[in-house]
């Protein structure tokens, strides 16, 4: 202030003034009312924290007439240091290179660094003359305080919720400022400012929290993509616009294969993981202007205003193409590939619900070996819905043991004999009829039911295995294994309890895995091939030459025999190259010490080849079809 009264450095009162001085009191007090209630209007002005400090000094040196005012902030750093966040006055520059703390340090001994540390004000503290300021390393602020005309310091702390936050600091151009009335007035003021501070920091902490609300209400945690909410609400727009402008727009449904395969071999972390990827490479690979998001665990859809049906196969293919590379997930290269759907306005539908139906239909119509895409067409929405059902029923019928097992005989070429039978399962719906095979694998793989399928066959298999052995009949049964079971953990535990339940020999059942299954995560194979070889049985891979396995790969595998692929089989008679291939597997087969099955053989003449190229076993439609394993006694009978 210009002419602040006599006080001494406690803030204990003085002698009662003259007349002259208590002009002077009067009009300080006058000031300090006048700065208390410009400081409120301030408080209810601003709208933010750093403009609220920087006007609360301003008013306390503008309008109060004190020399310098600040507010400095504890930090909670190793050297408790302090932080000037606001100033009016001069030598604010000198003060922010100093070393001010709120440590009981030398320098943690100023008034701003005592009223932080103690949370009680400091008043009237002579920066010239106090033994606080006196040692040499203070020289500085001495000397600042002798440049810009301040002597005398108050600090009041800023206390939120009992913690104290930092500390208003005030400096006036007296020794003895500040007294009683006035201090009193000054922490009214400190404490108001506190109480602005926390309002501030609340209503930025409930605008985050509502823009957090508001972001979970549109957006996927996960991927930060739009969610089916946000896309449900613009495809509506969207459809709106196009109606009114007469546009056509396209949607995309895309959804992740293997999804369930991989969370439940890696984790779910690393199933996130992928769809974190997948997401961001999708995200690159669309225009701006295209709507991305995220609509179910593993399910993503694009909308695309006013595009026809050549632009959407033209994105479609781009999507595909973003996700050939491979994507690295736990130290492994995962298959990221989708497939697509694509339904059209106004072609395929008139509103939201049902172009999503539909565009969901045509992606279970895409094949990845046909660009991974397919347009929605008459009839498709049907279809997945027949199929939905067929999942709920599915599930049903291997809970009731409404599957049936079949199987088909494998026969020793040289000599002609039975040598057992591959295992297979058929479904005979009570409305649709048998089931294909090929549509029940589909089913297996979409509904996620493949481990349920396995558990069904290994307690079918082995079943049957015993009937045939009171019956007198000691051929082995061959029971497939996916992929997805051998990352089961409780697969073998499953066999070996099985094997004791029964009671039968390890000769009686034989196990056979695709070459594509074991090349998925050939580690892990292997492990699980070992641990199944420790029983005793013998395994088979099966649909050799369709997969990428190795020489030296295959040499690991602890194996008994190799299944030749039909599509080489089926057409050696006639085609060199499939004959090449065939005759080439026997003598790789051979050379590594294993039997070989052709299967598919369904022609004398593919027969009496495979006799000449020496294979061990055939199987096809020459010998019998499936049959229900029941009949296999009397077709054996019948055969030799």
């Amino acid at each position: 202030m210009s002419s602040p009264s006599d006080e001494s450095t406690d803030g204990g009162p003085r002698p009662v003034p003259g007349n002259g001085q208590g002009v002077h009191e009067l009009a300080r007090l006058g000031r300090t009312l006048r700065t208390l209630s410009e400081a409120n209007r301030t408080l209810l002005r601003s709208s933010d924290e750093s403009e609220l400090l920087h006007e609360m000094c301003k008013v306390i040196v503008e309008v109060g007439g004190y020399r310098l005012a600040g507010v400095g902030y504890a930090e909670s750093d190793a050297n408790k240091s302090i932080r000037w966040v606001a100033y009016s006055g001069p030598a604010g520059t000198t003060l922010r290179t100093l070393p001010f703390t709120w440590a009981d340090t030398p320098w943690g001994q100023t008034a701003t660094g005592t009223a932080i540390r103690t949370g009680h004000a400091v008043i009237g503290r002579n920066v010239r003359t106090d033994p606080a300021y006196a040692g040499p390393g203070f020289a500085r602020l001495r000397q600042d305080a002798l440049e810009n005309g301040y002597v005398s310091v108050a600090a009041f702390p800023l206390r939120i919720n009992q913690t104290v936050l930092g500390a208003l600091v005030m400096a006036a151009t007296q020794a003895k400022a500040f007294d009683a009335e006035e201090v009193k007035l000054l922490g009214e003021l400190a404490d108001d400012l506190a109480y602005g501070i926390a309002n501030l920091r609340m209503a930025v902490q409930n605008r985050a929290a509502q823009a957090t609300i508001a972001r979970l209400a549109y957006y996927d945690p996960l991927t930060n993509l739009p969610n089916r909410t946000l896309l449900l609400e613009q495809l509506d727009g969207a459809l709106q616009t196009a109606r009114q402008q007469h546009q056509s727009l396209a949607l995309l449904h895309l959804e992740v294969g293997r999804f369930r395969e991989i969370n439940k071999v890696l984790g779910y972390r690393a199933g996130d993981d992928l769809l974190q990827e997948i997401g961001r490479r999708l995200a690159c690979a669309v225009q701006a202007n295209a709507l991305l998001a995220r609509v179910g665990e593993t399910e993503f859809a694009l909308l695309l205003t006013n595009a026809g049906a050549e632009y959407a196969t033209e994105v479609a293919q781009q999507l595909h193409d973003s996700l050939r590379e491979p994507v690295e997930v736990r130290s492994l290269l995962l298959d990221a590939r989708v497939v697509i759907g694509i339904a059209l306005f106004p072609d395929h539908a008139s509103d939201a619900d049902a172009l999503i139906r539909r565009a969901n239909a045509a992606m279970h119509q895409a094949q990845p070996a046909h660009g991974g895409y397919a347009m929605y067409t008459g009839g498709q929405e049907e279809e997945h819905t027949r199929r939905l059902a067929l999942m709920g029923d599915l599930h049903w019928a291997i809970e009731h043991d409404e599957l049936t097992l079949h199987c088909q005989p494998k026969v020793d070429i040289a000599s002609r004999h039975v040598s057992g039978a591959e295992a297979l399962v058929r479904w005979p719906h009570p409305q649709h009829g048998l089931i294909s095979t090929q549509e029940l694998i589909m089913i297996v793989e979409q509904a996620g039911m493949i481990t349920p399928l396995t558990n069904w066959m290994l307690e079918a298999a082995f079943r049957q295995c015993h009937a045939w052995r009171e019956a007198g009949l000691n051929q082995a049964l061959a029971v497939n294994l996916s992929g997805n079971d051998l990352y089961d953990p409780e697969l073998i535990d499953r066999i070996r309890g099985l094997f004791s339940t029964w009671g039968i020999e390890p000769s009686l059942v034989q196990f056979e895995l695709t070459e594509t299954a074991l090349m998925t995560n050939p580690a892990s194979a292997v492990e699980t091939l070992l641990r199944l070889k420790r029983l005793n049985v013998e395994l088979f891979v099966d649909d050799y030459g369709t997969g990428y396995s190795s020489l030296s790969y295959l040499q690991k595998l602890p194996i008994d025999g190799l299944k030749i692929d039909r599509s080489f089989v089926t057409p050696m008679a006639a085609n060199g190259d499939s004959s090449v291939i065939v005759r080439s597997t026997i003598e790789l087969g051979h050379n590594l010490g294993l039997k070989v099955v052709a299967e598919g053989v369904e022609s004398q003449a593919v027969w009496e080849r495979l006799a000449a190229l020496g294979c061990d076993l055939a199987q096809g439609y020459l010998i019998s079809k499936p049959m229900p394993a029941h009949q296999f006694h009397e077709w054996e009978r019948a055969w030799s």
